[in-house]
């Protein structure tokens, strides 16, 4: 069975995605990119946002969605725009009926780097070794493969887990 899994990196003036088809054991890359919202008004940018995602969405056909949470770190006034960010690319994902996950930073960094506080390069190099890409891909593209990673790790994870509790209650 395959299951097409996009993974969003949101923020205010890129959004990086990616997308992943989950075969069996093996991930497979199908696309990553960026949305660009650029500079300006606030409220165009996530129009430009959501009409991304929503873009997306018709032309990928993904299963399943997982989302970067915000890490708030120093700034909160940061983390409330990319809040309104990441509202506007899971509400396109919503309206469409896509199942949504979402993952802390570290959590996606531990998935795909082995330890929650990779750099940026260390995540671009891993999502480029595993999904067998030509080249790296922009932070933001790679960041938004991480999360469609991390998420099939993790879907596969809890399969096992809830199959190993069927067979123990018989």
């Amino acid at each position: 069975m395959r299951v097409r899994i996009l993974g969003l990196d949101p923020g205010s003036r890129r959004t990086g995605y990616g997308i992943i088809e989950v075969c069996g054991s093996r991930n497979v890359w199908v696309a990553h990119g960026t949305i660009e919202a650029g500079e300006g008004a606030m409220a165009p940018r996530l129009a430009t946002i959501f009409g991304g995602v929503s873009n997306i969405l018709r032309e990928f056909k993904p299963d399943e969605a997982a989302v970067e949470e915000v890490f708030v770190k120093l700034n909160v006034g940061t983390a409330l725009i990319l809040g309104q960010a990441r509202g506007a690319a899971v509400c396109a994902l919503a309206l469409a009926g896509v199942p949504v996950s979402e993952y802390a930073p570290a959590r996606i960094k531990q998935a795909v780097v082995g330890h929650g506080r990779a750099e940026k390069s260390q995540v671009q190099h891993m999502v480029r070794v595993m999904l067998k890409l030509e080249k790296i891909p922009a932070a933001d593209a790679a960041d938004g493969l991480a999360c469609a990673l991390c998420h099939a790790h993790l879907r596969a994870r809890n399969q096992l887990l809830a199959s190993a509790l069927v067979k123990s209650a018989r």
